[in-house]
C-alpha cells in the first residue's frame, strides 16, 4: 500500500508544532506529505495557515494514510487514541511517541495482533528554534532503520542521542524534556532580583536571558565542564563567590537535584 503521507502527526499541540517546523525547515519533506490531527478547531487552523499541511479532526484518517504516525498525546489519552486506531496500525508503519511515561512496552501492547514498530522519544521546547535535545529508545519490534528515520526527524530540530536502556528515558524526560522550565525558572528569580537591586524590568530580563544564553554557549564550545567553567567565573572573596555562598547556604543545589529526581518519579507515574 502507496501511503498519501510521509508523516502523520496525532495531537497538533505545541511539542508537535515545533517538531513539524523542523521536519518542513531542515529534511526536505514537503507540506503535502505531512497530515496532523487535533480535537481542536484552533490548533487545527494554525497548523494549515502556518506550515501548510492537511488537517484532520479524524486519527483514522492519519493513521491509515501515513508511513510514519507520531503519538503527541497526553499520556491520560493514549489508551483512548490507540484503541481508536488499532485496527489500522500496520507492521511495516512506525509509530513514533513522545508522550512522557507511557513505555514502548506499553504502546506494543495496544496492538496485540501484529509486532508494532515503536520508538519513544522525548523532545523539549527549544526545538521550535532549532536548538532542541530529544531523547530516543526503540522498543523490541523496530529496526535501525526506525531509530535512523527518528533521529532524522528530531535532528531537524536540534539534537538527539539514542537511549539503550528504557529504564532511562525518565530521567531524560526529568532532565532535558522538563529542563528548559527549570532554567527560565532560575532567569525568572535573576530578574526578580535585579528588578528589586535597582534595574527595571526590561534591564534586568535582558541582563539575565543573555547571561545565560552565554554561558550556555560556553559549555557546549568550551571542552571545560560545568564545574571549571563556573571555578573560572568564581574570584575568592568576590561578588560571584557570596552568591555561590548563599546558594549552598540555601540548599539550591540539593533542591534542584531533588526537583529533577521529583521529575522522574512524576514520569513513571505516568506510565503506570
Amino acid at each position: 500500500m502507496r501511503t498519501q503521507y510521509e508523516i502523520g502527526v496525532i495531537g497538533a499541540g505545541n511539542a508537535a508544532e515545533g517538531i513539524v517546523h523542523g521536519i518542513l525547515r531542515n529534511t526536505g519533506i514537503f507540506d503535502d506529505r505531512i497530515i496532523a490531527s487535533a480535537p481542536s478547531a484552533e490548533r487545527r487552523d494554525k497548523f494549515a495557515s502556518r506550515f501548510h499541511v492537511v488537517v484532520t479532526q479524524d486519527n483514522r484518517e492519519v493513521v491509515e494514510n501515513s508511513a510514519i504516525v507520531i503519538l503527541a498525546v497526553k499520556p491520560q489519552q493514549f489508551v483512548e487514541v490507540c484503541a481508536e486506531v488499532a485496527d489500522l496500525v500496520r507492521e511495516n508503519q512506525l509509530i513514533i511517541s513522545i508522550m512522557a511515561g507511557v513505555s514502548t512496552a506499553a504502546i506494543e501492547g495496544q496492538f496485540p495482533d501484529i509486532r508494532a514498530r515503536v520508538i519513544r522519544a522525548m523532545p523539549n521546547l527549544p526545538i521550535h528554534v532549532g536548538a532542541g535535545m530529544t531523547g530516543i529508545c526503540r522498543g523490541q519490534h523496530a529496526r535501525e532503520v526506525d531509530q535512523l528515520h527518528a533521529q532524522r526527524i528530531f535532528d531537524a530540530g536540534g539534537r538527539s542521542i539514542v537511549i539503550e536502556d528504557e529504564s532511562q528515558m525518565d530521567a531524560v524526560t526529568a532532565v532535558s524534556g522538563s529542563g528548559p522550565a527549570y532554567f527560565y525558572y532560575f532567569v525568572e528569580a535573576m530578574t526578580q532580583a535585579g528588578v528589586e537591586a535597582g534595574l527595571s524590568e526590561q534591564q534586568a530580563c535582558m541582563l539575565a536571558k543573555h547571561a545565560c544564553h552565554g554561558a550556555a554557549r560556553m559549555m557546549l564550545e568550551s571542552s571545560d565542564s560545568p564545574e571549571v567553567l563556573r571555578q573560572k567565573v568564581t574570584s575568592p572573596g568576590g561578588t560571584t563567590q557570596a552568591a555561590l555562598d548563599s546558594m549552598k547556604d540555601n540548599q539550591v543545589f540539593d533542591g534542584v537535584k531533588k526537583a529533577v529526581l521529583a521529575a522522574s518519579a512524576r514520569s513513571q507515574v505516568l506510565g503506570q
